[in-house]
């Protein structure tokens, strides 16, 4: 005896997801404008006319592809805030492909700089508010921009020191400045 066939919502629901883990595969390894809806659709083993009723156009597909859940719930203290960060670095040491694509992509397309803006954006202002000062938002741009910055240098420029360093190695080199940032008046 066989199986019903999935229900027809469902049936979309998995060729969409289809389209969009190939979608992230392609953008984080040749970036947005190398990235083509045909070479999608391809990978997807869908009709490229499917993924533009999907998602209308490259710039859509784009955006839904490198969608990235925000920063989890507010810390309490500065030292809290940088524990919180320093153990954010295991998860950007191997990110995921809609990360990669949008780190990929940020510099070079505006689409990408807004996501990345908007989810860098929101990180600043968890760490912000969990700092002491007048100047609590500039630091947490610094802390998280500091972060990024590594994570660039691992995921995208391969650099050995820090590809070959462990996420608690990193952790431990990072913590001074970062808890000089969280509270310089301690």
């Amino acid at each position: 005896m066989t199986e019903p066939a999935p229900p027809r919502a469902e049936r979309r629901r998995r060729t969409e997801q289809r389209v969009l883990d190939a979608a992230r595969e392609l953008f984080a390894e040749r970036g947005f404008e190398r990235t083509t809806i045909r070479a999608v659709a391809a990978s997807a083993e869908v009709d490229p006319a499917l993924v533009m009723q999907y998602f209308g156009n490259k710039r859509r597909l784009f955006a839904e592809a490198v969608r990235v859940a925000g920063p989890a719930g507010s810390a309490g203290s500065p030292e809290e805030a940088v524990e919180q960060l320093l153990a954010t670095l295991g998860v950007k040491m191997r990110l995921p492909p809609a990360s990669l694509a949008m780190l990929r992509s940020m510099l070079t397309h505006p689409e990408a700089a807004a996501t990345a803006r908007e989810t860098l954006g929101r990180q600043v202002a968890q760490v912000g508010a969990s700092l002491p000062g007048e100047d609590a938002p500039l630091r947490a741009a610094l802390m998280t921009t500091i972060l990024l910055g590594v994570t660039v240098g691992h995921q995208l420029l391969e650099l050995d020191e820090l590809r070959e360093a462990s996420p608690d190695a990193l952790a431990a080199a990072l913590r001074p400045a970062l808890r000089a940032l969280a509270d310089p008046g301690a």
